[in-house]
Protein backbone atom coordinates (compact mmCIF):
# COMPACT_ATOMS: atom_id res chain seq x y z
CA UNK A 1 0.00 0.00 0.00
CA UNK A 2 2.94 1.92 -0.13
CA UNK A 3 2.74 5.30 -2.06
CA UNK A 4 -1.66 4.80 -2.01
CA UNK A 5 -4.19 7.23 0.01
CA UNK A 6 -7.09 5.70 1.67
CA UNK A 7 -9.98 7.15 3.44
CA UNK A 8 -11.59 5.68 6.23
CA UNK A 9 -14.82 7.07 8.09
CA UNK A 10 -15.14 6.32 11.25
CA UNK A 11 -11.77 5.55 11.56
CA UNK A 12 -11.00 6.51 15.31
CA UNK A 13 -13.78 3.67 16.72
CA UNK A 14 -14.09 -0.51 16.69
CA UNK A 15 -13.55 -1.72 13.39
CA UNK A 16 -12.60 1.32 11.61
CA UNK A 17 -9.51 1.64 14.14
CA UNK A 18 -8.22 -1.37 13.05
CA UNK A 19 -8.89 -0.71 9.50
CA UNK A 20 -6.99 2.42 9.74
CA UNK A 21 -3.92 0.89 11.89
CA UNK A 22 -3.51 -2.22 9.47
CA UNK A 23 -3.41 0.10 6.37
CA UNK A 24 -1.07 1.87 8.27
CA UNK A 25 1.29 -0.96 8.88
CA UNK A 26 1.31 -1.42 5.16
CA UNK A 27 2.37 1.98 4.22
CA UNK A 28 -0.58 3.69 3.05
CA UNK A 29 -0.87 7.37 3.32
CA UNK A 30 -4.24 7.15 5.73
CA UNK A 31 -6.79 10.12 6.06
CA UNK A 32 -8.77 9.17 9.50
CA UNK A 33 -12.30 11.08 8.50
CA UNK A 34 -14.12 11.18 12.06
CA UNK A 35 -16.77 13.07 13.81
CA UNK A 36 -14.80 14.48 16.61
CA UNK A 37 -11.22 15.21 16.53
CA UNK A 38 -10.62 15.91 20.15
CA UNK A 39 -12.10 12.27 20.65
CA UNK A 40 -10.04 11.00 17.64
CA UNK A 41 -6.88 12.30 18.69
CA UNK A 42 -5.61 9.68 21.42
CA UNK A 43 -6.33 6.99 17.87
CA UNK A 44 -4.51 8.93 15.50
CA UNK A 45 -1.41 9.50 18.32
CA UNK A 46 -1.39 5.71 18.94
CA UNK A 47 -1.78 4.45 15.45
CA UNK A 48 0.88 6.55 14.23
CA UNK A 49 3.60 5.68 16.82
CA UNK A 50 2.85 1.64 16.95
CA UNK A 51 3.09 2.24 12.80
CA UNK A 52 5.36 4.02 12.61
CA UNK A 53 3.70 5.74 9.73
CA UNK A 54 3.82 9.43 9.34
CA UNK A 55 1.37 9.66 6.38
CA UNK A 56 -1.55 9.86 9.03
CA UNK A 57 -3.87 12.28 9.48
CA UNK A 58 -7.57 13.21 10.77
CA UNK A 59 -9.87 15.91 9.25
CA UNK A 60 -13.47 15.78 10.46
CA UNK A 61 -16.71 14.69 8.81
CA UNK A 62 -20.20 14.27 10.21
CA UNK A 63 -21.85 12.06 7.63
CA UNK A 64 -25.63 12.95 9.40
CA UNK A 65 -24.76 16.31 7.80
CA UNK A 66 -24.81 17.11 4.16
CA UNK A 67 -23.40 20.36 4.24
CA UNK A 68 -20.66 18.43 6.84
CA UNK A 69 -19.65 16.15 3.47
CA UNK A 70 -19.45 18.49 1.08
CA UNK A 71 -17.01 20.82 2.58
CA UNK A 72 -15.07 17.83 3.47
CA UNK A 73 -15.21 16.50 -0.02
CA UNK A 74 -13.63 20.55 -0.77
CA UNK A 75 -11.35 20.25 1.63
CA UNK A 76 -10.00 17.24 0.59
CA UNK A 77 -9.74 17.73 -3.05
CA UNK A 78 -7.63 20.36 -2.32
CA UNK A 79 -4.94 18.55 -0.28
CA UNK A 80 -5.02 15.47 -2.41
CA UNK A 81 -5.49 14.96 -6.19
CA UNK A 82 -6.29 11.52 -6.64
CA UNK A 83 -8.04 8.51 -4.07
CA UNK A 84 -6.71 5.26 -4.23
CA UNK A 85 -9.39 3.36 -1.64
CA UNK A 86 -12.41 4.52 -0.09
CA UNK A 87 -13.62 2.95 2.86
CA UNK A 88 -17.22 3.82 3.74
CA UNK A 89 -17.10 2.27 7.41
CA UNK A 90 -18.81 4.55 9.73
CA UNK A 91 -22.28 3.63 10.72
CA UNK A 92 -25.16 3.91 13.97
CA UNK A 93 -27.86 2.22 15.50
CA UNK A 94 -30.68 3.97 17.15
CA UNK A 95 -32.70 2.37 19.84
CA UNK A 96 -35.44 5.06 18.63
CA UNK A 97 -35.90 7.16 15.99
CA UNK A 98 -33.67 10.24 15.50
CA UNK A 99 -33.78 12.88 12.34
CA UNK A 100 -30.16 14.21 10.80
CA UNK A 101 -29.90 17.94 10.35
CA UNK A 102 -31.44 17.70 7.06
CA UNK A 103 -34.72 15.73 8.53
CA UNK A 104 -33.50 12.34 7.01
CA UNK A 105 -34.29 9.56 9.30
CA UNK A 106 -30.61 9.10 11.39
CA UNK A 107 -29.59 5.32 10.64
CA UNK A 108 -30.32 5.77 6.92
CA UNK A 109 -28.83 9.50 7.06
CA UNK A 110 -25.57 8.21 8.29
CA UNK A 111 -24.77 4.36 7.13
CA UNK A 112 -26.35 5.08 3.82
CA UNK A 113 -27.36 8.50 2.42
CA UNK A 114 -24.07 9.97 3.90
CA UNK A 115 -21.80 7.68 2.21
CA UNK A 116 -23.47 7.53 -1.04
CA UNK A 117 -23.00 11.58 -1.30
CA UNK A 118 -19.34 11.24 0.05
CA UNK A 119 -18.62 8.48 -2.43
CA UNK A 120 -20.21 10.46 -5.19
CA UNK A 121 -18.55 13.61 -4.58
CA UNK A 122 -15.22 12.21 -4.48
CA UNK A 123 -15.59 9.81 -7.43
CA UNK A 124 -13.33 12.54 -9.38
CA UNK A 125 -10.38 11.57 -7.39
CA UNK A 126 -10.69 8.01 -7.47
CA UNK A 127 -11.10 8.35 -11.38
CA UNK A 128 -7.31 10.00 -11.09
CA UNK A 129 -5.46 6.97 -9.44
CA UNK A 130 -4.44 4.39 -11.59
CA UNK A 131 -6.76 1.78 -9.61
CA UNK A 132 -8.69 2.78 -7.24
CA UNK A 133 -11.43 0.56 -4.68
CA UNK A 134 -14.35 1.68 -3.02
CA UNK A 135 -14.76 -0.68 -0.30
CA UNK A 136 -18.46 -0.33 1.79
CA UNK A 137 -19.32 -2.18 5.45
CA UNK A 138 -22.81 -3.22 5.00
CA UNK A 139 -24.23 -6.18 7.02
CA UNK A 140 -25.93 -9.58 6.63
CA UNK A 141 -28.96 -7.81 8.12
CA UNK A 142 -29.31 -6.81 4.87
CA UNK A 143 -31.19 -9.82 4.00
CA UNK A 144 -33.89 -8.52 6.02
CA UNK A 145 -34.14 -4.82 4.95
CA UNK A 146 -36.76 -3.54 2.98
CA UNK A 147 -36.40 -0.11 0.23
CA UNK A 148 -40.10 1.60 1.00
CA UNK A 149 -40.09 4.35 -1.67
CA UNK A 150 -43.22 6.12 0.13
CA UNK A 151 -41.30 6.16 3.61
CA UNK A 152 -37.79 6.33 3.40
CA UNK A 153 -37.34 8.01 6.57
CA UNK A 154 -39.29 5.51 8.88
CA UNK A 155 -42.30 8.58 9.44
CA UNK A 156 -45.04 6.36 9.63
CA UNK A 157 -43.98 3.04 11.26
CA UNK A 158 -39.81 2.94 13.31
CA UNK A 159 -38.49 -0.39 14.16
CA UNK A 160 -34.70 -0.16 15.20
CA UNK A 161 -33.56 -3.31 13.83
CA UNK A 162 -35.91 -2.59 10.41
CA UNK A 163 -34.35 0.76 9.37
CA UNK A 164 -30.58 -0.82 10.71
CA UNK A 165 -31.08 -3.70 8.01
CA UNK A 166 -32.50 -1.37 5.54
CA UNK A 167 -29.39 1.23 5.29
CA UNK A 168 -27.57 -1.45 5.08
CA UNK A 169 -29.59 -3.03 2.18
CA UNK A 170 -29.28 0.27 0.82
CA UNK A 171 -25.70 0.21 1.03
CA UNK A 172 -25.62 -3.44 -0.50
CA UNK A 173 -28.11 -2.15 -3.52
CA UNK A 174 -25.76 1.00 -4.06
CA UNK A 175 -22.39 -1.03 -4.61
CA UNK A 176 -23.87 -2.91 -6.91
CA UNK A 177 -25.57 0.06 -9.15
CA UNK A 178 -22.21 2.28 -8.48
CA UNK A 179 -20.16 -1.14 -10.13
CA UNK A 180 -22.73 -1.21 -13.00
CA UNK A 181 -21.76 2.64 -13.74
CA UNK A 182 -18.32 2.41 -13.30
CA UNK A 183 -17.84 -0.59 -15.04
CA UNK A 184 -15.59 0.93 -17.67
CA UNK A 185 -13.83 3.00 -14.91
CA UNK A 186 -10.44 1.93 -12.96
CA UNK A 187 -12.88 2.15 -10.20
CA UNK A 188 -13.99 -1.11 -8.20
CA UNK A 189 -17.31 -1.13 -5.60
CA UNK A 190 -17.15 -3.80 -3.12
CA UNK A 191 -19.43 -4.51 -0.12
CA UNK A 192 -18.95 -6.68 3.12
CA UNK A 193 -20.05 -8.04 6.09
CA UNK A 194 -17.86 -7.38 8.74
CA UNK A 195 -18.93 -10.14 11.37
CA UNK A 196 -20.88 -9.42 14.85
CA UNK A 197 -18.35 -7.42 16.88
CA UNK A 198 -18.47 -5.73 19.56
CA UNK A 199 -18.30 -1.73 19.42
CA UNK A 200 -19.80 0.78 20.58
CA UNK A 201 -21.75 0.87 18.00
CA UNK A 202 -24.12 -1.50 19.88
CA UNK A 203 -23.53 0.50 23.40
CA UNK A 204 -27.07 2.15 22.61
CA UNK A 205 -28.18 2.52 26.09
CA UNK A 206 -25.74 4.10 27.90
CA UNK A 207 -27.54 5.17 30.87
CA UNK A 208 -29.17 2.14 31.96
CA UNK A 209 -27.78 -0.22 34.47
CA UNK A 210 -28.14 -3.23 32.16
CA UNK A 211 -25.66 -1.81 29.47
CA UNK A 212 -22.51 -2.92 30.84
CA UNK A 213 -23.95 -6.51 31.29
CA UNK A 214 -25.15 -6.45 27.97
CA UNK A 215 -21.87 -5.70 26.63
CA UNK A 216 -20.31 -8.25 28.58
CA UNK A 217 -22.34 -10.76 26.74
CA UNK A 218 -21.96 -9.51 23.83
CA UNK A 219 -18.57 -9.89 24.06
CA UNK A 220 -18.74 -13.82 24.56
CA UNK A 221 -20.46 -14.39 21.25
CA UNK A 222 -19.28 -11.92 18.98
CA UNK A 223 -15.67 -11.14 16.58
CA UNK A 224 -13.17 -8.91 18.33
CA UNK A 225 -13.03 -5.43 16.38
CA UNK A 226 -9.44 -6.35 14.93
CA UNK A 227 -10.92 -9.54 13.69
CA UNK A 228 -14.46 -7.97 11.75
CA UNK A 229 -11.80 -5.47 10.11
CA UNK A 230 -10.03 -8.07 8.21
CA UNK A 231 -12.75 -7.97 5.21
CA UNK A 232 -12.45 -4.64 4.79
CA UNK A 233 -8.61 -4.66 4.84
CA UNK A 234 -8.73 -7.46 2.22
CA UNK A 235 -10.64 -5.35 -0.44
CA UNK A 236 -8.88 -2.44 0.07
CA UNK A 237 -5.39 -4.01 -0.32
CA UNK A 238 -5.48 -7.56 -1.42
CA UNK A 239 -4.02 -8.21 -5.00
CA UNK A 240 -6.46 -10.96 -5.54
CA UNK A 241 -9.40 -9.00 -5.32
CA UNK A 242 -7.63 -6.63 -8.00
CA UNK A 243 -10.60 -5.94 -10.87
CA UNK A 244 -13.08 -7.26 -9.04
CA UNK A 245 -16.33 -5.46 -8.60
CA UNK A 246 -20.56 -5.10 -7.48
CA UNK A 247 -19.37 -8.26 -4.97
CA UNK A 248 -20.26 -8.82 -1.19
CA UNK A 249 -17.86 -10.54 0.71
CA UNK A 250 -17.89 -12.29 3.77
CA UNK A 251 -14.80 -13.34 5.61
CA UNK A 252 -12.83 -12.45 2.34
CA UNK A 253 -14.91 -14.87 0.01
CA UNK A 254 -17.09 -14.05 -2.14
CA UNK A 255 -20.75 -14.46 -1.59
CA UNK A 256 -24.24 -14.86 -3.38
CA UNK A 257 -26.97 -12.40 -3.01
CA UNK A 258 -30.21 -13.38 -3.50
CA UNK A 259 -31.98 -12.64 -6.56
CA UNK A 260 -34.62 -10.69 -4.96
CA UNK A 261 -31.74 -8.12 -4.64
CA UNK A 262 -30.73 -8.31 -7.97
CA UNK A 263 -33.48 -6.26 -9.18
CA UNK A 264 -31.80 -3.58 -11.52
CA UNK A 265 -35.09 -1.15 -10.90
CA UNK A 266 -34.81 -1.28 -7.39
CA UNK A 267 -31.36 -0.21 -7.84
CA UNK A 268 -31.90 2.51 -9.57
CA UNK A 269 -34.83 3.68 -8.04
CA UNK A 270 -32.68 4.04 -4.84
CA UNK A 271 -29.94 5.47 -6.68
CA UNK A 272 -32.59 8.37 -7.80
CA UNK A 273 -34.27 8.77 -4.57
CA UNK A 274 -31.04 9.00 -3.40
CA UNK A 275 -30.29 11.99 -5.77
CA UNK A 276 -33.43 13.19 -4.47
CA UNK A 277 -32.63 13.44 -1.24
CA UNK A 278 -28.63 14.51 -0.61
CA UNK A 279 -29.79 16.93 -2.93
CA UNK A 280 -27.02 15.04 -5.68
CA UNK A 281 -28.51 15.68 -8.90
Amino acid sequence: MDGKTVLITGADGGIGREITKALAKKGAAIVMACIDLNDARPVYQSIKLESGNTKVEMMQVDLASLASIREFADELSQKYNHLHVLINNAGIFRPEREETPDGCEATMGVNYLGPFLLTNLLLPMLKQAPEARIVNVASNAYVQGKIDFDDPHFQRKYKSFKAYATSKLAVVLFTMEIAERLKDTRVTANALHPGQASTEIWNVHPQKWYQPLMSKIMKRFTHSPEEAAQTSIYLASSDEVQGVTGGYFDKKKLKAIPPKFKDTQLQKGLWELSEKLTGLA
